[in-house]
């Protein structure tokens, strides 16, 4: 009776017809109790994004909540249903960093002791954060699963509750409230709603109450390229646990989903989009030039995700919100995203060009290019015929980026397209500068290190003293690990001891020997 005076007879029939498990969900989220401690954020009109995308473009605002994501509502939901007892024997958690903020903030209001174990890579903006707010915080493993078996395991010798950041009925409760504001703050017709996916409770929540009410409005989740476990699950229709998870968006670094969220996911979720870390770059510029505010990774993940959906989906003017989850940004990641926004935007070209050696080449070469800014350029003589030029070019987007390169080609320049060239992007744009003759049998690796103190020391350690360095280039790029490329001369009969090193050393790697940028420069 008390849902059909809220909502109406009519109303009341669709949702009726909903399974019982969104029906289940629908009522937890109408009791949960998030506004003792969270807020009810904006719903902001978007104008930046909307002209650029012919389309009305809303960011819900759950940055502005006290712990700058809404993580909060299901943290507190969760302890609020907790007994006396339990709180005062105190509770612990495992998180990258928003759910602890919001398990210590809990914690602090409800006056009970919080136990937060955190990543070694977790940002320290959110770890201090953490710590500010009470949490007795501790640093373990290398990636969220690591963390969460060591506090699991502190459970088992100790009588903390644990609270889960997502595969718990309550938790999706409190994330699911973010949908009520939604829609009572956008009475009109909404085509889509763009979430992020980490562990899923937050697209499980929002989802299981939007399509118990308008089950027209599409659920579309946004996930990672290198951390997508909720739409390998879906397509395999289980759960599937990653080898390995990018950790640029540290806040949706998930290898496995949970298993009420995968159940909820498979009934409410429409879509699954994946985007790369330049997308995602581009977008925390993007809602930073709508609202000045700054967005962490996966903050801006939902926003890069509904730029992806209408690029593909350019008809109409849809009605389009996205969650601006998260701004628990690294002010040191902040160069990284700069370096690699305009890429993500599409709006710069990375190219390599070959021209003659001689004079006035270059002042041709630029005529070429015509209005065109020119937004790096490297070069350094190394052949007396020959110039290869390293060539950054600001570009409307990537249809431009082909069109310059085709041009020039047929201009006679031999000319290679690197926009998307990790090594070019990532390395070479710092190092050009020519050979080194006596480098002779090189070998070049990409490595990827953890962004800590020894890793550097133990990949010296390890290499083969018969091994030779011959080009080491790293820079900090403010970001989840540190971007290694070497070149390294493997003499003979060293080979086998330096495979064992490669595969015995931990870190990820990619050979580059055979890379066509690197013939061209090194």
């Amino acid at each position: 009776m008390w849902l059909a005076i809220l909502f109406g007879s009519d109303m009341l029939g669709r949702m009726m017809n909903r399974s019982p498990l969104i029906q289940e969900y629908l009522e937890r989220i109408l009791k949960a109790r998030v506004y003792d401690v969270a807020k009810e954020t904006a719903l902001d009109w978007a104008p930046r994004l909307s002209r650029r995308l012919d389309a009305e473009v809303y960011l819900k605002r759950e940055d502005l909540q006290p712990v700058f994501s809404f993580k909060l509502r299901g943290a507190y939901n969760r302890m609020r249903s907790l007994s006396a007892e339990a709180l005062a024997r105190g509770v612990i958690c495992s998180s990258a960093g928003n759910h602890a903020q919001g398990v210590a903030l809990s914690a602090r209001k409800l006056g009970c002791r919080a136990v937060i174990v955190m990543p070694r890579t977790t940002p320290g903006i959110k770890v201090e954060a953490v710590r500010a707010l009470g949490g007795e915080v501790v640093l373990h493993g290398d990636s969220y699963q690591e963390a969460q078996e060591e506090a699991k395991r502190r459970v088992a010798e100790s009588a903390l509750v644990y609270v889960h950041p997502y595969d718990d009925e309550e938790v999706i409760a409190g994330q699911g409230t973010i949908a009520m504001e939604i829609l009572r703050q956008h009475n009109e017709y909404i085509d889509a709603i763009f979430v992020p996916i980490g562990g899923g409770g937050l697209i499980s929540g929002i989802g299981a109450y939007i399509k118990a009410l308008h089950p027209s409005i599409k659920i579309i989740g946004v996930e990672p390229e290198d951390a997508a476990g909720m739409q390998a699950s879906l397509r395999a229709g289980k759960r599937v646990l990653l080898d390995e998870v990018g950790l640029f968006a540290d806040g949706v670094a998930v290898k496995q989903v949970g298993e009420k969220t995968f159940a909820l996911c498979r009934e409410v979720v429409d879509e699954i989009i994946t985007v790369d870390t330049e997308a995602m770059c581009a977008a925390i510029k993007d809602v930073y030039e709508d609202t000045r505010s700054i967005m962490e990774p996966a903050g801006a993940l939902a926003t890069a995700g509904l730029k992806a959906w209408r690029r593909d989906h350019p008809e109409g003017h849809p009605v389009l919100v996205a969650l601006a989850c998260g701004a628990n940004m690294n002010f040191d990641r902040l160069r990284h995203v700069a370096e690699r926004a305009e890429i993500g935007e599409e709006r710069e070209a990375l190219l390599a060009v070959t021209i003659p050696e001689r004079p006035g080449s270059f002042r041709a070469f630029c005529h070429e290019l015509g209005e065109r800014s020119i937004t790096e350029f490297n070069y350094r003589m190394a052949d007396p015929e020959a110039a290869h030029v390293f060539a950054g070019l600001e570009v409307k987007d990537r249809s431009e980026a082909r069109e310059v390169a085709e041009h020039l080609r047929e201009k006679g320049y031999e000319t290679l397209d690197l926009t998307d060239n990790e090594v070019a992007k990532l390395h070479l744009r710092h190092v050009v500068g020519g050979r080194a003759h006596a480098a002779s049998g090189e070998r070049l690796y990409r490595f990827v290190f953890p962004e800590r103190p020894g890793a550097l020391a133990r990949f010296l350690d390890s290499l083969p003293e018969a091994c030779n360095i011959t080009l080491f280039h790293y820079r900090n790029h403010g970001a989840d690990v540190g971007r290694v490329f070497a070149g390294l001369q493997v003499p003979a009969g060293s080979e086998t001891d330096f495979e064992n090193f490669l595969s015995e050393l931990g870190y990820g790697y990619v050979e580059e020997t055979d890379n066509p940028v690197a013939g061209l420069f090194l």
